[in-house]
Order: C-alpha cells, then sequence, then structure tokens
C-alpha cells in the first residue's frame, strides 16, 4: 500500500546502470541494507518489471524472431542471447518507438513515486541502459538519446558502473563481448552527454561500495542522511545476492 508523502518531503531518486555484469544487483543491495540500517524508507523498483512497456512482446521477439535463449547466463552456464544486441536498421526504429513509450512510463511512474513516504527510490536500471543499446556515433541516434534526457525525470544521483568487458562477461556470459565493448562505449558517451551520470571505476565490491556511499553522502540532502559504518566496514554482514 502507498502511503501519502508528509508535507514538504521529498523523494530521493538513485539509479544504477552499466554493462551486463558490471556488479549492479550486487552494490544497489549493498546500499540499499546501509540506508535500511540508517532508518530511511527504501523503495527498489526494477525498469524492465515497474516501467517498460510491452514486455512479453519484446522477449517473444528475443526468443522466437531471433532464436536467443533465455534466462540469465552463469559462469557454468552461458547463454546466447538476442535482443538488445542486434543491430539493424528497422531495429533502431523499433527501439525509438519503444523507447519513447517508455520514457512516457518512466515520467509517470516517478511521478507517482515522489508521491510515496518513501525516503528514497532506487531504480534498478534507468532510461540510461536503453540508450546505451543505440549507435550513439550516429547523429539521429545521439538527437534522440539528447531528447528523451530532455523531457523524462532525472535521478538525485544516476550511478554508472564501469567495468571491464572482458572481466564483466566472465561473471554473466549473455552477450558477445565485442557488443559489451560497443554498450561500454555508449554508457561512457551518455555520461558526457548530459545526462548527469555519476561514473564509478572498476574497482573492488568493497571499494566501489565506498564510493557510492560517499558520494551518496555529498548529492542527497545532508540533513537527511548521517554517518554509519561505511560499507567496507559491514560488507561481510550485508545481506548476500541469490
Amino acid at each position: 500500500m502507498t502511503h501519502a508523502a508528509p508535507k514538504n518531503h521529498r523523494t530521493r531518486l538513485v539509479s544504477f546502470s552499466g554493462i551486463d555484469g558490471a556488479g549492479k544487483s550486487t552494490q544497489i543491495e549493498l546500499l540499499v541494507a546501509r540506508l535500511k540500517q540508517a532508518g530511511f524508507g527504501v523503495a527498489l523498483l526494477a525498469f524492465w518489471d515497474d516501467v517498460a512497456v510491452l514486455t512479453r512482446v519484446r522477449e517473444f521477439s528475443g526468443h522466437a524472431l531471433f532464436k536467443g535463449e533465455k534466462g540469465v547466463g552463469a559462469p557454468d552456464k552461458p547463454v546466447n542471447r538476442q535482443d538488445k544486441n542486434v543491430r539493424s536498421w528497422y531495429m533502431t526504429a523499433v527501439r525509438f518507438a519503444l523507447y519513447f513509450l517508455d520514457a512516457a512510463s518512466l515520467s509517470f511512474v516517478v511521478a507517482k513515486q515522489r508521491r510515496s513516504s518513501a525516503d528514497v527510490i532506487i531504480f534498478d536500471r534507468y532510461l540510461h541502459d536503453e540508450l546505451a543499446n543505440l549507435a550513439l556515433h550516429h547523429p539521429i541516434s545521439r538527437m534522440f538519446a539528447h531528447l528523451l534526457l530532455t523531457i523524462t525525470p532525472q535521478p538525485d544521483i544516476a550511478y554508472l558502473l564501469d567495468a571491464d568487458p572482458e572481466k564483466a562477461r566472465q561473471r554473466k556470459p549473455e552477450y558477445p563481448v565485442e557488443f559489451l565493448h560497443q554498450n561500454r562505449a555508449a554508457y561512457l558517451a551518455l555520461s558526457k552527454m548530459g545526462g548527469g551520470m555519476t561514473v564509478i571505476e572498476p574497482l573492488s565490491v568493497a571499494e566501489a561500495a565506498d564510493q557510492i556511499f560517499e558520494k551518496a553522502l555529498k548529492k542527497l540532502s545532508p540533513n537527511d542522511l548521517q554517518p554509519f559504518t561505511s560499507p567496507a566496514q559491514s560488507i561481510e554482514t550485508a545481506p548476500k545476492l541469490g
């Protein structure tokens, strides 16, 4: 049940983006644990589940039309997905239409969440993760990305977890390493296009968690967040991902 936010309450938005295998889920879990430990109300949204439109149709196209495999890749069980890595002029046109609809849905979801009583809303992926699937070296794709970044609400903090594509693919083998290199370059290009992304360089889990929390303290209201055990100090006691 969603409760109305008290007067003058401002819900903060935080998003995590990056190539597959960059460690987003781990860092989200760590940040959620620290914020809750400090007594803050935290809500977690997944872009694909809570924002994206026509998800069943999109999944069907990846499996049936492009013969992509289902599931999430693991080191001992790699899969060969065929969806966002499929590049063609007609797929770019389809992506333009779908991403525009997703941007409209995102605006609605953010407006609704800002009326909730949660102190922080954390998005597992955001619009940036879709725009990074475009060939941003083409002027039309760049103009389209600029447009959507302009008309959609941007998070208070948009983390971009940078990662080495080869190492990321070892953790989550779903897409060809060549695509991961292209995808990483697109993310870094987005970070310079006015998306306001905070880039976290490739680091150990504990080091990245420290940087993420430190930057959160600086960007979120200093009256809202109080110091407590650092991620590096309490990382072993944080909830583990399944």
